[in-house]
C-alpha cells in the first residue's frame, strides 16, 4: 500500500505548537515509509479564515523543515465535490433536509438539561412529509443537512495508537449537520466532517494521523466513508500536549505560536526535535536528532497514549544543544536578526571577522538566540554602568593602583600574550593577588564582576577602540 498523510490546518489562526507536532508525526511517518506527505488547508470557514494565517501555516512548516510533497490544497476550491457528496447522500436516502430553527434547538436542548440527558438532536425532522417540508418551505425556513446516524450502530476500528476502539451511535449526538443553511438553491457550506472524508477520499489518504481529541469525529467520519462508499483509511490518534498539572495546554499555560517560538530565540532544528520527543519516544533513547535521523527510527507503535506534558526547561536544553554545536559563521546569521532588534550599531561586511569572535566568545553560554542580546550588551554599548556589585568591590584598596598599572603597561595592539602578560607583571609588581586584578579589569572593561572569558573580552573591545577608555573612566572616577 502507498502511504499518503496529510496535514489539514484550518487558516483561522497562525499555526500552533499542537498543529505542529501533528505534522511532525505525520511527516516522520511519510518519510519512514517512503510516502507522500500533502498538506490542505481547511478554509471552509469564511468568517475567520484569513489569507495571513494561511501563509503563517506555509511559513512555519517550511521553517521547520516539514516539507510537502503535494499541494496546498484548499476546500474552498473544492466546493463542488462537497456539494456532488451531499447529493449522493440524499439520493441515497442517507440525508435529509432539517428545518428546526435555533430557538426550537435552544428549546429541545433546555429541556434534555431539565431531564438530565446529554444534548442531542432528537431527530424530528428525519422523516417529514412532503406537506411538512411545504410548509416550512412556505414560513421561509432555509433546512441545513443532517446525515442520518443510528443509534443502534457500532463503529469500531484498530487505532495504531490506542487499539481498539468502539463508539455506539447512540454516544454521538443525533442525526449529524453535513451542511449549514443554503444561501440560494444549493447546499449550504459544508461543514468539516463531510468536508474532511471527500478530501482524504479524493486524496487517497492511507492514514490519518491526528490528536486524541479528535477520536469522535473519527466514529462520524467512519459512517461517512461507509456511506459514499470509500475506502476507510487507519486511523492513529496521537495523545494531547498537556500543561505540567495534566490538564489539555492552553494560551493560559504561555503556548505560542511557532512564529512566536522563533521569535522566543528558539532555532528550528531543536524545536521540531523537542516537538518529535512530545509523545514519541526513539527506539535507541536518543534525544538529540535530526529529523532525517528520526525519520529513520520513527513508528506509531511507539507513540504514548497517555498525554505529553510540555517541559520548557527540557526544550531550553535542547535549543542549548543546537546553539553550542552551531559553527559561529551561522551562529552569527542566526543572532543577527536580534542585535539589530535591539537597536545595536554594526556592519556585518566590515566587522564580520570581529562579530565572528565574538559569536564565538559567548556561544557556550547561550540558551536561547535572545540571549545574545543581553550577553553582547556590553560590547555593542558606548561606556558602560557599575553593577552594585562591582560598585563595592571597586572601593577595595588596590583597585586604583591596578587600572593605573594595566593602562600604563597596555601598548597600542594588544595580543593575546600581551593580555596574559600584563596581568601577570602587574600582579608582581605591586604584590597583590590576581584575582585583584583580573576582577579590576573585569569591573572597567564591562561594569561587572561576572561574564565571558576576560581576556577574549579585553581583547575584543580593544579591537573596537573602547577598552582602554573604559578603563581610564574607571579609573578617574576612583
Amino acid at each position: 500500500m502507498s502511504v499518503r498523510v496529510r496535514i489539514a490546518p484550518s487558516p483561522t489562526g497562525n499555526l500552533h505548537i499542537g498543529t505542529a507536532r501533528t505534522a511532525v508525526f505525520n511527516w516522520l511517518f511519510a518519510r519512514n515509509q517512503q510516502g507522500k506527505f500533502i498538506l490542505r488547508v481547511e478554509d471552509t470557514d469564511i468568517e475567520r479564515s484569513k489569507v495571513e494565517y494561511t501563509e503563517n501555516i506555509k511559513s512555519g512548516l517550511a521553517w521547520l523543515g516539514l516539507n510537502w510533497d503535494e499541494g496546498p490544497f484548499f476546500q474552498t476550491e473544492r466546493l463542488d465535490k462537497y456539494r456532488q457528496a451531499i447529493q449522493t447522500l440524499m439520493d441515497k436516502g442517507l440525508a435529509y433536509p432539517c428545518y428546526c430553527t435555533p430557538e426550537e434547538l435552544e428549546q429541545m436542548r433546555e429541556t434534555q438539561k431539565a431531564n438530565n440527558q446529554a444534548p442531542r438532536y432528537d431527530n424530528r425532522h428525519r422523516n417529514l412529509s412532503a406537506e411538512q417540508i411545504a410548509e416550512f418551505e412556505a414560513q421561509g425556513r432555509k433546512p441545513v443537512i443532517r446525515f442520518k446516524i443510528e443509534d443502534d450502530q457500532q463503529i469500531l476500528w484498530n487505532d495504531l495508537v490506542r487499539g481498539k476502539v468502539i463508539w455506539q451511535g447512540s454516544d454521538l449526538g443525533g442525526d449529524m449537520v453535513i451542511a449549514r443553511a443554503a444561501e440560494g438553491d444549493s447546499f449550504g457550506q459544508p461543514l468539516y466532517n463531510l468536508a474532511v472524508v471527500v478530501d482524504d477520499m479524493d486524496m487517497d489518504i492511507s492514514h490519518v494521523i491526528r490528536g486524541e481529541d479528535h477520536i469522535a469525529n473519527t466514529a462520524k467520519q467512519i459512517l461517512l466513508y461507509q456511506a459514499l462508499g470509500g475506502k476507510v483509511p487507519e486511523f492513529a490518534h496521537t495523545p494531547l500536549i498537556l500543561n505540567p498539572e495534566g490538564k489539555k495546554l492552553s494560551k493560559r499555560d504561555g503556548v505560542t505560536s511557532i512564529d512566536d517560538f522563533r521569535k522566543m530565540g528558539f532555532v528550528a532544528p531543536a524545536l521540531v526535535n523537542y516537538m518529535t520527543l512530545l509523545g514519541w519516544t526513539s527506539p535507541d533513547g536518543e534525544e538529540i536528532f535530526t529529523l532525517d535521523e528520526a525519520a529513520t527510527k520513527f513508528s506509531l507503535e511507539r507513540v504514548n497514549k497517555a498525554g505529553a506534558k510540555f517541559d520548557w526547561d527540557k526544550l531550553d536544553w535542547i535549543n542549548s544543544q543546537y546553539l553550542h554545536n552551531t559553527p559561529a559563521e551561522d551562529l552569527l546569521t542566526a543572532l543577527t536578526p536580534y542585535w539589530q532588534e535591539a537597536g545595536y550599531e554594526f556592519d556585518v561586511e566590515t566587522q564580520k571577522d570581529w562579530l565572528l569572535e565574538l559569536t564565538a566568545l559567548i556561544s557556550t553560554s547561550l540558551t536561547r538566540l535572545t540571549d545574545g542580546v543581553k550577553e553582547t550588551a556590553l560590547f555593542f554599548a558606548s561606556d558602560v554602568t557599575l553593577s552594585d556589585e562591582a560598585k563595592d568591590f571597586v572601593t577595595q584598596d588596590g583597585v586604583k593602583e591596578v587600572l593605573g598599572a594595566v593602562i600604563s603597561a597596555t601598548p597600542d595592539n594588544v595580543t593575546e600574550d600581551d593580555a596574559k602578560g600584563i596581568i601577570k607583571q602587574v600582579t608582581k609588581d605591586l604584590k597583590v593577588k590576581k584575582g585583584l586584578v583580573m576582577r579590576s579589569l573585569r569591573a572597567g572593561l564591562t561594569g561587572e564582576l561576572h561574564g565571558p572569558d576576560l581576556i577574549q573580552t579585553w581583547l575584543l573591545l580593544h579591537k573596537k577602540g573602547v577598552a582602554k577608555s573604559r578603563l581610564e573612566s574607571l579609573f578617574n572616577s576612583l
